[in-house]
C-alpha cells in the first residue's frame, strides 16, 4: 500500500481558535537538540544566560542519533594529503583520503567528544579512522543529556515546533504536544531545526537547493549491520584490492547482482562504515531523489522507498558479500536523514567560492575545512572539492542573523549559504561551531537588551575564545583588545524579569 498521495484539488476547512499554555520563559530558546542546538543551548547558559532548549523527539543528537549519520565527518585541515604511510595495511571501513592536520574547530565540539571519548562512545580521529570519529549513538543521547546538565540548560522533549507568537519579532513559539500546544517566551530564539522552521514561521525569506531547478541533495536512510565478520571481508578486499576504497567500493559483486536482477542500488556503490564496534558496520547506500524534507507527503514517499532499499540492500550483503553472511539489521534511523531543505536569507550568504577561495571575514565565528560534498540531486554521482592544504575557511556572524527578522538566530544547517556552500557546513562538526557562536550571541543580546544584529560581533569572538572555540589568531587579538575580560556577560546583565 503506498502512502497517502496529496490531494488533487486543494480544499481546506476552519479550525477553531485555541489557546496554548505557557510552558515558560527563557532568555535564549533553542530550538532542536541536535548538533547546532547543543553547541547554541550550551554556549548560552555558559555565558550566563537562562536557557530552554525544546527537541521534537524524546532524544538529544539530531541527525546524528534520529537518522545515525555517522560518524562525525573530519575537522581538520588537511595539512597534506594521505599517503600510503598514513593508513593500515589491509582493509578499513573508514576513509583514505583524509590527510593528518590541525582542527579548526574545538569549543563545544571538543568538549562534548572528550566527554564521549571517556564514555566509551567514540573513536578519538586519527590516522586510523582518517580523521572522522565513529560514534555509538546511544552513548552520544547520554552524553548530550550530561552536556546540558552540566551547563544548566532546562528542556523540553516530544515538543514539535509548529509557530512563533508574533510575526517578524516574535515573542515565542509555539509547540504541538501531548499536553495541547503549549508556548514559551524568550527574549532571543535560536533555530536550530535544520529546516529553518522557526525564522520561515516568522516570515523570513529562503531559498531552496540549486540554482534553476532547486532540486536539493537526495535523502538517506542510514542503517547498522550487526554480526559483521571483518575477517572474511578483508581476506575478499586483499584478493580483490580495485574492489575496496576504505569506505566504498564493491562494484563487481553489485554488477553481478544487477544483472540478475537481486539489487537496483541508488548510487554507484556500496559506502560502509565503521563504528566503535568490530561486529557492527553503518550503510550509507541508500538514496532517494527528487523530495523535499519540508513536505509531509515527501517525506513519506521517501521513507516508503529508502525501507525497501535498505531491505534489498540487507540481503545483497547478506549473500553476496563475505563476511555478511550471518548479519542483520540492527537498526535504521527514526527518520531518514535529510541533508538539504531552506537555507534562511541572512545579512550575508556564504558561497561555494568563499569556502574553496577559504575567504576570510573580520566578523567569523566559526571555521571550516570540510569540502563542497554534493550528492547528485538527480542522479548517482558526487562532487567532492576539496580545499587546498592547510586551508579553512571562515563563517561570518551575518550568516547566522535572518534578514528582517528580529529576536532570531539561525544555527546548522540552515544558516545562509548556497546550494554548494551548504553541502559544507552542514556537517555535525561545523553545525555544533555555528550553534556555539549563535548561542553566545542570543545570549549577548539577552544580557544588554538588544537586537541580535546590534551586538559587536568582537563580544561573540571575545566570548567564544573564552570557551574554547578556535578562531585565527588575528580575529583572537582583535576581540581580546576590545574585550579584555570576556568575563561571561557577568557585568552587563539586567537583573531577570526586568
Amino acid at each position: 500500500m503506498p502512502p497517502l498521495q496529496r490531494p488533487e484539488r486543494a480544499q481546506t476547512v476552519v479550525l477553531s481558535p485555541r489557546e496554548a499554555a505557557v510552558a515558560g520563559e527563557a532568555e535564549v530558546l533553542v530550538i532542536g537538540g541536535g548538533p547546532a542546538g547543543l553547541g547554541a543551548a550550551f554556549g548560552a547558559a555558559s555565558a550566563g544566560a537562562d536557557v530552554v532548549l525544546v527537541e521534537r523527539y524524546g532524544f538529544l543528537g539530531g541527525n546524528a542519533t534520529a537518522a545515525l549519520v555517522m560518524p562525525l565527518m573530519s575537522f581538520h585541515n588537511q595539512a597534506r594529503a594521505a599517503s600510503q604511510d598514513d593508513v593500515e595495511a589491509g582493509f578499513r571501513l573508514l576513509p583514505r583520503d583524509h590527510g593528518p592536520g590541525e582542527p579548526v574547530v574545538a569549543g563545544v565540539l571538543e568538549l562534548f567528544l572528550r566527554q564521549l571519548y571517556e564514555a566509551g562512545g567514540a573513536s578519538p580521529p586519527s590516522h586510523a579512522t582518517g580523521y572522522t570519529v565513529p560514534f555509538d549513538p546511544e552513548q552520544y543521547k547520554l552524553v548530550a543529556l550530561d552536556l546540558l546538565d552540566h551547563a544548566g540548560v532546562r528542556f523540553l522533549l516530544h515538543a514539535l515546533a509548529s509557530g512563533v507568537v508574533g510575526n517578524s519579532e516574535p515573542e515565542g513559539v509555539v509547540f504541538e504536544t501531548k499536553s495541547g500546544p503549549l508556548v514559551i517566551r524568550a527574549r532571543t530564539i535560536v533555530d536550530c531545526t535544520g529546516d529553518g522552521d522557526v525564522a520561515a514561521a516568522a516570515g523570513a525569506r529562503f531559498d531552496v537547493g540549486r540554482d534553476g531547478d532547486r532540486l536539493v541533495q537526495p535523502m538517506t536512510l542510514m542503517f547498522q549491520m550487526a554480526k559483521f565478520n571483518r575477517g572474511p571481508f578483508a581476506a575478499y578486499v586483499r584478493q580483490h584490492p580495485d574492489e575496496w576504497r576504505g569506505v566504498l567500493g564493491l562494484r563487481d559483486l553489485i554488477r553481478k547482482a544487477q544483472e540478475t536482477g537481486e539489487l537496483e542500488l541508488p548510487r554507484e556503490d556500496l559506502l560502509l562504515f565503521a563504528t566503535p564496534h568490530d561486529q557492527e558496520v553503518t550503510v550509507n547506500s541508500t538514496r532517494v531523489t527528487g523530495v523535499l524534507g519540508t513536505d509531509a507527503w515527501q517525506l513519506s514517499e521517501a521513507e516508503w522507498i529508502a525501507r525497501r532499499q535498505m531491505r534489498q540492500i540487507a540481503r545483497f550483503l547478506r549473500n553476496r558479500v563475505p563476511g555478511f553472511a550471518d548479519s542483520y539489521i540492527a537498526q535504521s534511523g527514526t527518520t531518514i536523514g535529510v541533508r538539504e531543505t531552506r537555507r534562511i536569507a541572512g545579512e550575508y550568504q556564504l558561497t561555494g567560492e568563499d569556502v574553496i577561495a577559504c575567504r576570510q571575514f573580520r566578523d567569523a565565528i566559526a571555521r571550516g575545512s570540510y569540502p563542497i560534498d554534493i550528492h547528485d540531486p538527480k542522479g548517482k554521482g558526487t562532487v567532492l572539492k576539496r580545499l587546498p592544504a592547510g586551508a579553512a575557511y571562515d563563517i561570518p556572524l551575518r550568516c547566522l542573523i535572518p534578514q528582517e527578522l528580529e529576536r532570531v538566530l539561525l544555527a546548522g544547517r540552515c544558516i545562509s549559504g548556497t546550494h554548494e556552500a551548504h553541502s559544507s557546513y552542514r556537517v555535525t562538526p561545523i553545525a555544533m561551531a555555528t550553534g556555539h557562536a549563535a548561542g553566545i550571541c542570543a545570549a549577548l543580546a539577552a544580557a544588554t537588551d538588544q537586537r541580535a544584529r546590534n551586538v559587536d560581533h568582537r563580544a561573540v569572538q571575545a566570548e567564544l575564545i573564552r570557551q574554547g572555540a578556535n578562531l585565527r589568531p588575528e580575529i583572537v587579538e582583535r576581540a581580546q583588545l576590545a574585550y579584555p575580560l570576556a568575563s561571561g556577560l557577568q557585568q552587563t546583565r539586567p537583573e531577570r524579569g526586568s
